[in-house]
């Protein structure tokens, strides 16, 4: 006689987040703390608008582990990728890396990535730390038939980042690895602080700066020895708090704001990324191709950058409205500026209303809580470094 399995119980303690390996430094330091896709992860070291203006001014240090690495490798691992992403991922040269997308059959959105060519047979994915697991499980059933594996490396590694116009200067001083010819979307090994890393030229702040993968045993060493290299360039450690008004700024996506299994590349404003160009098929190719052709033909929704008239905040959800409340549009991901000063927010809305508003017009509106506060449309990004 088989015993059925038994029911979940409902009343059971959740799993306690993830901690990274960086813990106790994080708690040492003072963080407030928060679960973020499963991980305790530091939301702010003190005043978040100050780190946020540190990583625009100096530098600050990010902790990012909870990101999910994954490799692909074989002598078809670039083949696997080209069919199961919608980027052309064998055509990147060893050492560069390209930002892509994994698409449903539908052409939604599961996740946004970027994969790193290591070698001519290795690949390594980044996902989002909440979307990892479904990555890793769409790559692995769109595998059959390649000469690839793939294996899920999140517990190989810890990820620091360096950002701000001093990150290079700083990470100068503890590696003889040539950051000067290192291009931007772009990794090579090395040493820093005598642990050996990936070093990247990557980020999600609109600066300039570099992602580490190292690692875990390695994470406390190198944060302790990037803090003290630094000290005199005004370096502070940064949460998850300013990592997200930073890329709000850059103009940068969010998933879950920007981009969601609703919504297609094109939809996002981000059909660079498909490759219809590249040889053979793809997951999600012909409803892509229709998302193209949609965006084409009709007055598609318009990603856009919102800038507030007064002092009250959008927030995601929020809807846009015309001049007689009629809603054109939902704002995606909303916050006050440091950089501006003003409250700022992406939303998509109707085609007609993308356009930038110009000095002598309102704009549009959002509707805060029943009251329609005045909105310009701006081109994004809000914020661009010089280079």
């Amino acid at each position: 006689m088989t015993v059925p399995p038994s029911a979940p119980d409902a009343s059971a303690t959740p799993a306690a987040p993830r901690r990274t390996a960086l813990d106790a430094t994080h708690r040492a330091l003072g963080a407030a703390m928060t679960d973020f896709a499963g991980w305790d992860m530091p939301l702010r070291y003190g005043s978040e608008r100050e780190e946020h203006r540190a990583v625009r001014e100096a530098a600050g240090l990010f902790d990012l582990s909870h990101m999910g690495e994954i490799a692909v490798t074989g002598s078809a691992a670039g083949e696997l990728l080209d069919f199961a992403l919608v980027g052309h991922l064998s055509a990147v040269k060893p050492g560069r890396a390209r930002y892509t997308m994994i698409c449903d059959v539908d052409g939604g959105i599961i996740d946004d990535l970027i994969v790193y060519r290591l070698s001519e047979n290795a690949y390594m994915v980044v996902a989002n730390a909440a979307n990892a697991q479904v990555v890793l499980d769409s790559l692995r059933e769109r595998q059959d038939g390649f000469d690839a594996e793939v294996r899920d490396d999140r517990d190989a590694y810890a990820l620091l980042a360096v950002q701000g116009p001093a990150a290079a200067g700083i990470l100068a001083r503890v590696t003889d690895a040539d950051l000067d010819g290192l291009k931007y979307y772009a990794g090579l090994p090395g040493t820093v602080a005598g642990v050996e890393a990936l070093i990247a030229r990557t980020g999600y702040t609109g600066e300039d700066g570099f992602e580490l993968f190292v690692a875990p045993g390695d994470a406390a060493a190198l944060w302790s020895a990037l803090t003290d290299a630094g000290a005199e360039d005004g370096l502070v450690p940064c949460g998850l708090s300013c990592r997200d008004t930073l890329r709000l700024e850059a103009g940068m996506p969010l998933y879950g704001h920007e981009l969601t299994r609703e919504t297609t590349p094109f939809d996002a404003g981000l059909g660079r990324v498909v490759k219809f160009e590249k040889s053979g098929d793809f997951v999600g190719r012909p409803a892509l191709e229709t998302a193209a052709r949609r965006a084409e033909e009709t007055a598609p929704r318009v990603l856009v950058g919102l800038v507030a008239e007064g002092r009250r905040v959008p927030r995601a959800g929020y809807r846009v409205v015309d001049a007689e409340g009629t809603a054109i549009g939902t704002v995606t991901s909303g916050a006050p500026s440091p950089t501006l000063g003003r409250p700022i927010a992406m939303a998509f809305v109707d085609g007609a209303f993308a356009a930038p508003a110009g000095a002598e017009e309102s704009g549009v509106g959002v509707d805060i809580r029943g009251v329609r506060e005045s909105y310009q449309v701006v081109a994004l990004p809000f914020y661009k470094r010089a280079r």
